[in-house]
């Protein structure tokens, strides 16, 4: 993103320091690093303030306390920002996930995205199959007025929040 948009800066976060290490070796590598930073800090914490886009990609179902990342992005954003997402493509109903993708996706969220959020404070355990749902019932209870799906592939959904 930051070779696509040369006027623009860029933060990133992770609550894993290996990850942070490595996004700024290639960030350096690539010639960028004078407009990006990369801070290791969970979703809750991150810093900055009056961002015009926050993205995040197959992460809110593993955390521990969605709500809260979500509210902290909700804070975070200009008021005229916007919270782009990926997540797993699921229904919100268990028929709706009984094909290849939502068979492989419950077997993942049960070796690694429940245990993963149950690890963390709050333990809400959304897992991959969370469903467009209850995305939006975390959305919309962190504080944002606007949600929608704005694209899809059999692997995954994108969605938009604002405020």
């Amino acid at each position: 993103m930051a070779q696509a948009f040369p006027a623009s800066t860029f933060v990133g976060s992770d609550c894993h320091e290996e990850s942070i290490e490595t996004a700024r070796e290639r960030a350096q590598s690539a010639g960028v690093s004078n407009r990006v930073r990369f801070d290791a800090a969970p979703a809750s914490t991150f810093k900055g303030q009056n961002f015009d886009l926050v993205t995040m990609f197959d992460c809110l179902h593993d955390m521990g306390d969605p709500v809260g990342a979500a509210r902290h992005i909700r804070e975070s954003l200009a008021p005229d920002g916007t919270w782009m997402f990926v997540e797993p493509a699921a229904g919100d109903q268990l028929s709706d996930n009984l094909n290849p993708v939502g068979r492989a996706y419950y077997s993942f969220s049960t070796l690694l995205c429940c245990p993963s959020s149950l690890s963390q404070d709050v333990g809400l355990a959304l897992g991959a199959q969370a469903g467009e749902a209850r995305i939006r019932d975390v959305v919309t209870v962190a504080g944002f007025s606007r949600f929608q799906r704005v694209s899809e592939t059999p692997f995954n959904i994108v969605y938009e929040a604002r405020p």
